[in-house]
């Protein structure tokens, strides 16, 4: 969608300001040009934001964003092309020494022709980038400084109980938080938290008019906050509501007297419809004007945990979908006269399949039954069930409105990420670490220049922050960290509407459009032959970023890829010279083309789960700005290339190889590696030499290395963070060498190490240990003394250790008490 163009907008002038293409020395034309194009951008960048919000209502508009975002986007491709340069010539100079090579790599003529090239292509982007400039007086922008956007809304406190369907015990368990006792202060909040359309108004309303609510509370008052939390106007509200007078002109000071005096020693109750705010001094100011009697209660709606955190982190009332039954009734509802529907149950079972579609979202119900409402046609309701709910048309208070609220509330820097999750299918369970990844490789994980995070950590608190508004369900998390969840339907929806012309998922070629001017697509139409898939790329823009080829974790996964072989991927690297990400797992590869090594814009190659390549081309070596490269379960994968070294960006490595020992001045040389894992590397007897080189290394995982003997040397990472250990035989103890990261170490899992008999005694030095886990290691009895050293334990599990168990019992196990501290559980 156009909407993308701010953010874009703000990357681009970001690289422009860096130092980093001094390196090349650019010519005076090509620096003066740059400047120029970093003047034009941030001018038209200015209003950006208002531009935005009014292209919905103005079509021209919304063609000239798309014209900027495009020339946004290839301005991206341009300065990279200076960034791998750059890199190149240090990996270069670095690697190969004062060889011929290396002279003439760095020749004149060779710089020269480099200089010319992009050159001509930097002024060809700063001609056209004026040429749209020019026209943006035609449209009266005004400069803004961020993207908040106040959206008005109005809701009221009535609802009779026949127009709430389903819900039951929802209100009786908000009535039970109303009815306990206040803690430690007069007035008590809770929160219903869901996402939009979900019902949380009016189970409110359900709740406001309830009479036991009539009989225990007195004044009642109802406010629709919605996205306007100004302490004054919401104070002269609850004032006038509580039958206070008041006039326009009355100050804060004014209204917070009367305010205080009318709800003096009365135990009130008061709905906050509709919060957005995140901001607790905000909230505070307001809370500090309520002060009523003991056991008044405030009922707050919201879309966001984060607020709801924010103003009462103990009582939220999490709501969920409305069951199938609920739905169908409501549906026919919306749809037909009274019982009219009894006359056509062809229509009734249609209408079943289309609820499916609902996710138990009241809203959305509503919204499809009313389209089909005096429609008898089956080919209406067959196109109903057939279309995704974005292409229907809808009013203002429909569903798709209502969920894009939610969206344009987003910060900027969110709204990409969340539609680059409709690159992914419905009901498909995302994984955090492969989702951070592919946000990395596509540049959407904005690094602040005040602090200096770790992209990976930066991901972290993007995933956590659309958590918190609602934007994921279903979560699996580990403590503080978040391992996997899913999307609602409809905000899946929501995503692909967002992300319309730039991001586009393939399942079915017969009903997919539009996608020629994508930059990011993942093609999983499992029926599509190889020569069918090959001639859908020759369509795509030859500026593609993505390609998602599949999506399978295991080979029995079906429909989450298509067909995959050495023309096909072939076909793809000759074509798309500027590729950030290929997803090429669980293909049926013999070869990887050579021509892998052209990629040089590459920063994530996914090949895990190819079983039959056997070699990778030296070429991938020259991918130097790759940062991911996943190998898992390539098993017949004999070594690894000599020249890994200069893959000096990888970030994270997954490896499967048969060799039994790794090359010297190998990974040990890769000195931006924060993740690391061996599994199913059956003939490797130990790990790289180098290891203790890598000071950015932060998680280590080793799985399923029959060989593998880890107890001896000292050539190991000093500061992990996590530690994963799972099916070793050889291990028997915990290696020395762990030691080395007591002051970092967060999280440990061992697995299935069949002859692990024994945890050491210097266990309790690993003063950062939150979580242990202990899986399936049947040898082991005991825990070692001093686990009450572990002061920042917070969590022990133990699945599947008998001996250890019975040793663990409560209270009358020989080691209950070194446990008494933890919260744990063993299964």
């Amino acid at each position: 969608m156009p909407e993308f163009a701010f953010s874009v907008a703000g990357k681009v002038i970001e690289k422009l300001g860096s130092l980093a293409y001094q390196e090349i020395s650019l010519t005076q034309n090509i620096a003066s040009d740059l400047k120029k194009l970093q003047d034009t951008m941030s001018t038209v960048q200015a209003v950006l934001l208002d531009a935005e919000e009014k292209q919905a209502t103005n079509h021209l508009l919304s063609v000239w964003l798309e014209r900027l975002k495009v020339v946004f986007l290839d301005a991206m491709d341009v300065l990279d092309e200076f960034e791998c340069e750059d890199l190149r010539r240090q990996v270069v100079k670095k690697y190969e020494g004062t060889s011929r090579k290396v002279c003439r790599f760095f020749s004149s003529s060779n710089s020269l022709a480099f200089r010319c090239k992009m050159g001509h292509r930097v002024k060809e982007i700063r001609e056209r980038l004026d040429l749209i400039a020019k026209d943006r007086d035609q449209f009266q922008l005004e400069v803004r400084l961020d993207d908040n956007r106040v959206v008005y809304r109005e809701t009221h406190s009535f609802v009779r109980d026949r127009d709430v369907i389903g819900r039951a015990d929802d209100k009786q368990k908000i009535i039970d938080l109303l009815m306990l006792p206040n803690d430690n202060d007069n007035i008590s909040v809770i929160s219903i938290v869901g996402i939009g359309g979900l019902g949380k108004t009016r189970l409110a309303q359900w709740v406001y008019n309830d009479e036991r609510v009539a009989k225990n509370f007195d004044p009642k008052i109802w406010v629709c906050v919605s996205e306007d939390f100004n302490v004054l106007k919401l104070a002269k509200e609850m004032l006038k509501l509580a039958g206070g007078g008041i006039s326009e002109k009355m100050n804060l000071e004014e209204v917070q007297v009367r305010l205080r005096s009318i709800l003096n020693e009365k135990r009130f109750f008061i709905v906050l419809d509709d919060v957005w705010n995140e901001d607790r001094n905000k909230w505070i100011d307001l809370k500090n004007l309520l002060i009523g009697g003991q056991g008044s209660k405030i009922l707050v709606t919201t879309r966001s945990h984060k607020v709801a955190l924010t103003m009462a982190p103990r009582l939220i009332h999490d709501m969920k979908g409305l069951p199938k039954n609920d739905c169908l009734l409501l549906f026919l509802r919306c749809a037909f006269n009274e019982r009219e529907y009894e006359q056509y149950p062809n229509l009734v079972k249609i209408g079943e399949e289309i609820v499916k579609k609902c996710g138990g979202v009241p809203l959305a119900v509503k919204t499809l039954g009313s389209l089909l409402y005096s429609k008898t046609e089956e080919r209406d309701w067959i196109s109903t069930r057939e279309n995704d709910i974005w292409k229907l048309k809808q009013k203002e208070d429909d569903i798709l409105p209502a969920l894009r609220l939610s969206y344009n509330k987003l910060p900027s820097y969110l709204k990409q990420c969340f539609a680059y999750c409709s690159l992914y299918p419905k009901d498909f369970r995302y994984y955090n670490v492969d989702l951070i990844q592919c946000w990395m490789a596509n540049g959407l994980l904005e690094k602040s220049n005040k602090n200096s995070e770790e992209l990976e950590d930066i991901g972290e608190k993007y995933l956590k922050e659309l958590l918190s508004r609602s934007f994921f369900q279903e979560v699996n998390n580990e403590g503080n960290i978040l391992w996997s969840f899913k999307m609602h339907d409809l905000l899946h929806d929501l995503s692909s509407y967002v992300a319309q012309n730039d991001y586009c998922l393939i399942q079915d070629t017969n009903k997919t459009n539009n996608f020629e001017k994508a930059r990011h697509v993942s093609i999983l139409d499992h029926k599509l032959s190889v020569d069918a898939a090959i001639t859908l790329l020759k369509k795509l823009s030859n500026n593609m970023q993505t390609i998602n080829f599949s999506f399978k974790y295991w080979p029995g996964d079906e429909g989450l890829g298509t067909n995959i072989n050495e023309t096909l991927v072939e076909t793809c690297i000759l074509r798309f010279k500027h590729l950030r990400l290929l997803n090429l797992r669980y293909s049926k590869l013999e070869t990887l083309s050579s021509s892998i090594g052209t990629l040089k814009h590459l920063r994530y190659l996914n090949l895990s789960g190819n079983r039959n390549i056997k070699k990778l081309p030296d070429s991938i070596c020259n991918l130097q700005n790759l940062e991911t490269l996943i190998l898992r379960d390539c098993e017949e994968l004999e070594e690894l290339p000599g020249d890994i070294r200069k893959m000096v960006s990888l970030r994270c490595f997954e490896i499967t190889t048969r060799q039994t020992r790794l090359p010297t001045n190998g990974i040990g040389c890769m000195r931006s590696l924060r993740e690391l894992f061996f599994s199913k590397c059956h003939k490797l007897e130990c790990l790289p030499q180098g290891m203790k080189d890598l000071t950015a290394l932060e998680s280590l995982g080793i799985s399923f290395c029959r060989k593998l003997n880890l107890m001896e040397g000292d050539d190991y990472p000093m500061r992990l963070r996590e530690l994963t250990i799972s099916g070793l035989p050889q291990l028997v103890s915990l290696p020395q060498w762990l030691k080395g990261s007591a002051n970092t170490l967060q999280f440990l899992l061992i697995f299935g190490c069949e002859n692990l008999a024994v945890l050491p005694e210097w266990l309790s030095d690993l003063s950062s240990l939150c979580k242990l886990q202990i899986h399936s290691c049947r040898k082991l009895s005991s825990l070692p003394e001093g686990m009450d050293h572990l002061t920042a334990l917070r969590e022990l599990q133990i699945v599947d250790c008998p001996e250890l168990r019975r040793n663990c019992e409560r209270e009358v196990g020989k080691d209950w008490g070194k446990m008494v501290k933890f919260t744990w559980e063993y299964k």
